[in-house]
């Protein structure tokens, strides 16, 4: 066991004091004042740089499989418009219930050909029957009285007839007697005073016979007229009772031409109103009809070559007629065929079309793309050599077709544009690609 042995302190040593810890220390970091001023810079080259890093305003970032992008090049541009078109018969006659009814009898079948006046159906309707009855007993009555009439005007005619010849014959009694007698007046053989009565007889049947005359002519020239309106009356009557009876026929239902009987569907038992459409004849072939965008309105004409393609083979057509109201964006085309067209076409089917705008030319195209829809043809989107972006740029297109567009001005080949939809971003001028 080690002991040590602890010396107490000399009485006469003073005890330490702490004067000689205290000694001045020179600083060694930085000053407050530098330290300001380093934080601010920072904050400053901070600032510069998000700046210079951050998209401006009017630019977005878009990832790059979003995008479509197309070259830029030169070729043969095919100036023809790719159709759906539709068959439609040429001409078609409607078949309407002018005389609604219940249908009793169907004799013919959707889809058979029919000739002109074939019975197609047969329709039924007491009521209208009863009425055709009652309007032609009404016209035979008004039919039987205007006779009477016409009988009665006849009699008269005779009567005034009869009565005009007995003043005639009394007229020339008259006169005779009275020229008898002025000759023997004047030997004496013959009183003044029967002279008096022959001559006055004589005036007075004279004047009745100018009378009758005249009372003739007027009735004559009234029952003329009155006879005239009675015939026309009568034939306007029998051609009421002929309308009559053609309604009660129009029960009947007959081809009105010679055609393919389609869409008529009636079933025996159904009641038809009046014009209710039954079906239709097509007859005279097919056309096409096909819609067109309206963007090619000033660029269609009558007389313009088309193909269509059914069961491998090409058929040609022309534009027949135009219809110039746009609806939904489109207008409708006609076409016929020129020459033999396919004889195994239904109405409704449809048929792929080609309608050639103008012979190919050599020009700079685009592939086509759904951003001409937003932009119009008036600017696109074109790319940077390294492919980071893509920058908004007007330029000039003209003609299109279902792959290429033509460019007019403001592309060189080889430079890439983006030609798909420019939605999202299409108010942006300048895109970052990611």
């Amino acid at each position: 066991m080690n002991v040590s042995k602890l010396h107490a302190p000399s009485p006469a040593s003073p005890p330490p004091s702490g004067g000689a810890m205290d000694r001045v220390i020179a600083p060694t970091g930085m000053s407050r004042q530098l330290k300001i001023a380093l934080g601010a810079a920072a904050l400053v080259l901070a600032a510069i740089l998000f700046y210079l890093m951050a998209p401006s305003a009017n630019s977005q970032t878009v990832a790059a499989d979003r995008l479509t992008i197309s070259t830029v090049s030169k070729g043969t541009f095919d100036d023809f418009l790719p159709l759906r078109a539709r068959v439609t018969p040429l001409v078609s006659v409607y078949l309407d219930a002018i005389e609604g009814g219940r249908v009793e009898q169907v004799l013919v079948e959707d889809g058979a050909m029919v000739h002109k006046g074939q019975l197609l159906a047969v329709l039924s309707n007491a009521e209208l029957q009863l009425s055709v009855l009652a309007r032609q007993t009404e016209v035979t009555q008004q039919i039987n009285s205007m006779r009477s009439q016409e009988l009665a005007l006849a009699q008269s005619r005779l009567q005034n007839e009869r009565a005009s010849i007995e003043a005639d014959l009394a007229t020339d009694k008259a006169r005779r007697q009275y020229d008898t007698n002025r000759p023997l007046a004047a030997r004496g053989f013959v009183a003044g005073k029967a002279l008096r009565d022959s001559r006055d007889e004589y005036e007075a049947n004279r004047r009745r016979s100018e009378v009758l005359r005249r009372a003739q002519a007027t009735d004559e020239r009234l029952q003329s007229s009155q006879l005239a309106q009675l015939r026309t009356t009568a034939a306007a009557l029998n051609n009421s009772l002929q309308i009559a009876r053609g309604s009660l026929d129009a029960l009947n239902l007959r081809a009105p031409v010679s055609g393919q009987l389609t869409a008529f569907s009636i079933q025996v038992g159904q009641s038809m109103s009046p014009g209710e459409r039954l079906g239709q004849i097509d007859t005279q072939g097919n056309k096409l009809v096909a819609q067109v965008d309206e963007y090619y309105l000033g660029r269609v004409a009558e007389g313009q070559i088309a193909t269509a393609e059914w069961r491998g083979r090409t058929y040609r057509l022309k534009v027949s007629k135009i219809y110039p109201q746009v609806r939904n964006g489109s207008f409708e085309v006609d076409f016929h065929f020129v020459g033999a067209a396919p004889a195994d076409l239904q109405r409704g089917q449809t048929l792929q079309a080609r309608l050639t705008l103008s012979d190919p030319t050599e020009a700079l195209l685009i592939p086509s793309g759904a951003f001409y829809n937003e932009t119009g043809g008036n600017w696109v989107f074109v790319v940077t050599p390294d492919g980071g972006e893509a920058v908004k740029r007007q330029v000039r297109l003209g003609r299109r077709n279902a792959e290429f567009i033509e460019v007019l001005d403001g592309l060189e080949p080889g430079e890439r544009v983006i030609t798909s939809p420019y939605t999202g971003f299409a108010d942006r001028a300048r895109l970052q690609i990611e």
